[in-house]
């Protein structure tokens, strides 16, 4: 709070822990949102720091669970997003999210929301861009893939994604992810926050580096970056005579930035 921070995004899972060994355990570690004492908890801090918040914890709603991103701020919970697509044992744990993609109103901007393996499909980010979020924040919780991990100057192929989709879709995108090994469960760090340009903003957090980053940026610049030059606006250069402007999609309206 020192550094002036107004908008916090921590990683996936963050209270918890990511692994579970049971769904008994899963259960356990679950609460409701946002009645339960973690997003409360959240609720206090951003009152108290007036900051906005941006967490994940294992949601329980009836027997379901869902791995929900949780966006609080000084007046209290404001909204919440279901994960939609679940890494490997998750499926085993969560039911995959049932509440589309939502865009949050907030006098920073136009907050979307989505969880770790969202970025591998392009659509997600797309979607939340088209609705007019100014930034999309996603707690992560990248874990080891395949080798290589990294590439010669240390970053994940998640991160690459990220920037790619910040870039593509020109909007600002803030990740937070875990460093280290819990249970079965080894963390690629490269926490990164990319620019509506894809670019980090500062840099990429290293694969072993236990950091916060900072970015001092007016998240509604995004709404101007569409457009990149006399003749090319992205958004008006989509071909939606060929395919439909939100793919399909029936869970939010179209929104210019």
């Amino acid at each position: 709070m020192a550094e002036g921070a107004n908008l916090i995004v921590l990683p996936e899972l963050a209270t918890t822990g990511y692994t579970f060994f049971s769904r008994e355990e899963a259960f356990a570690h679950a609460e409701p949102v946002p009645t339960g004492p973690t997003v409360r908890a959240w609720e206090h801090f951003a009152r108290a720091h007036g900051v906005y918040i941006v967490g994940c914890l294992p949601e329980l709603d009836g027997w379901k669970l869902y791995d929900t991103a949780v966006l609080v701020g000084p007046e209290g919970f404001i909204g919440k997003y279901r994960k939609t697509h679940l890494w490997n044992e998750e499926k085993l744990f969560f039911t995959p999210g049932d509440l589309g993609y939502p865009v949050f109103e907030t006098r920073l901007g136009r907050i979307g929301l989505l969880v770790c393996w969202d970025i591998w499909f392009p659509e997600t980010a797309r979607l939340v861009a088209q609705q007019g979020a100014d930034i999309i924040c996603i707690p992560t919780g990248w874990v080891w893939t395949p080798p290589p991990l990294y590439d010669a100057s240390g970053t994940c192929m998640a991160a690459y994604l990220t920037m790619t989709a910040a870039h593509v879709n020109n909007v600002f995108i803030a990740t937070a992810d875990r460093i280290g090994v819990e249970r079965t469960s080894g963390f690629m760090g490269n926490s990164l926050i990319a620019g509506t340009n894809g670019w980090p903003i500062g840099r990429i957090a290293g694969p072993d580096e236990d950091t916060i980053l900072y970015a001092d940026i007016d998240v509604v610049q995004s709404r101007t970056a569409p457009i990149w030059n006399q003749l090319n606006d992205l958004h008006r250069d989509r071909r939606v005579d060929l395919y439909d402007q939100m793919l399909g999609y029936r869970g939010g309206s179209p929104l210019p930035r």
